[in-house]
């Protein structure tokens, strides 16, 4: 979600979490605290808040790294439930380092590993990487284009994983594939923008709720 009206629209339809972000035309960006407390007042559902403090890769300077942990200090006292982010290497595979104190930091909060876990060269490799940070889950469309066609590789990623860490299926979700993708991986969560769907910075809000109902009531049959 990149807006007030939307998270709302969310939680009406019937989602169950909500990953705040800004930008999402560039993949998602930190959010403003404005925004956060807006969301935090107006929704009961958990919120998961987006820390990336730029587009492009995920191979932050100390600078940038600096301002990520600033981000999450300052959200830790805004009653949210985790926050989503990811750090790379140079060569991409997983910065265990960093990310271990980003989970750190983040504590009590939930930390997902978003998908720059798909920009890795061995899926594999980088889940036990992840696992060993104390990460909580993974956003991943199983190194493909979209989750449904990842979903081969996802069903194999939840199977690794087990008990250890949760595999959150995302990527081109919508009510025309989100069941299948549900079926054909086991996934227990999965994960939407409806960009696919309904292109970023649209302002109607009445469509994006009738999408998540749709995606919501295509899960429950």
């Amino acid at each position: 979600m990149d807006s007030l009206e939307r998270a709302v629209a969310a939680e009406r339809a019937g989602a169950n979490r909500l990953e705040l972000c800004a930008h999402l035309e560039l993949g998602g960006l930190t959010p403003g605290l404005e925004l956060i407390r807006q969301v935090r007042s107006a929704v009961q559902i958990p919120i998961h808040v987006m820390i990336r403090p730029r587009p492009g890769d995920f191979v932050y300077t100390t600078r940038e790294f600096a301002e990520m942990k600033q981000s999450i200090s300052t959200i830790k006292t805004e009653n949210v439930q985790g926050i989503v982010t990811g750090v790379l290497l140079p060569r991409n595979s997983v910065d265990t380092h960093r990310t271990r104190e980003l989970v750190a930091l983040a504590s009590p909060m939930q930390v997902t590993f978003h998908r720059a876990f798909d920009e890795t060269r061995d899926l594999a490799a980088a889940l036990e990487d992840i696992v060993l940070t104390g990460a909580h889950r993974i956003l991943t469309s199983g190194g493909a284009d979209h989750a449904h066609s990842g979903a081969p590789v996802l069903r194999t990623l939840i199977q690794q994983a087990g008990n250890r860490i949760a595999i959150l299926p995302g990527g081109g979700l919508f009510s025309g594939n989100i069941a299948g993708v549900a079926r054909a991986t086991g996934a227990r969560e999965l994960h939407t923008g409806l960009g696919s769907v309904i292109p970023y910075g649209s302002h109607n809000v009445a469509a994006f709720e009738s999408a998540v109902r749709d995606c919501v009531g295509s899960l429950a049959r």
